[in-house]
């Protein structure tokens, strides 16, 4: 599946529904890979225009998804704000992460604790989140 970034707002807008959302998932799998391999490869920038459309979604089930992104390289660290994972909320996205019993979810979860504790999370709600990446992507 080659998109760019223009190619898959175009495609799937900000709010992708249905397929759109699988489509999205599968094309940031295939993203990740490819930035795990070699750092650059994966278009971070795509990968992080799939992140908010998943953010967007709100589906507790795509925050590791979210978080793999985050953590295939340097770069994907910092183009991929950790704000995103909390698509659901900050206190509903902790809770998950603290139900499952893997790694990537403890090592999630302990970013967003850090985060929370320097102030990342001050202000933050989904909403004013989402307004904030629908005014980027449409300037």
């Amino acid at each position: 599946m080659a998109m760019d970034e223009d190619e898959c707002l175009h495609r799937y807008g900000l709010h992708p529904v249905g397929v759109g959302l699988d489509e999205v998932r599968e094309l940031l799998g295939v993203r990740i890979r490819l930035e795990r391999k070699a750092q650059g490869h994966g278009d971070t920038e795509l990968m992080k225009l799939c992140c908010v459309q998943l953010f967007n979604a709100g589906r507790l089930d795509d925050v590791l998804l979210i978080w793999k992104a985050k953590s295939a390289s340097m770069e994907a660290d910092c183009s991929i704000d950790i704000q995103l994972l909390c698509g659901s909320g900050l206190a509903r996205t902790k809770a998950h992460l603290l139900s499952q019993r893997q790694p990537e979810a403890e090592a999630a979860l302990q970013r967003l604790l850090d985060c929370e504790k320097t102030g990342d999370f001050e202000d933050f709600s989904v909403e004013g989140h989402s307004s904030r990446y629908a005014a980027y992507y449409t300037s």
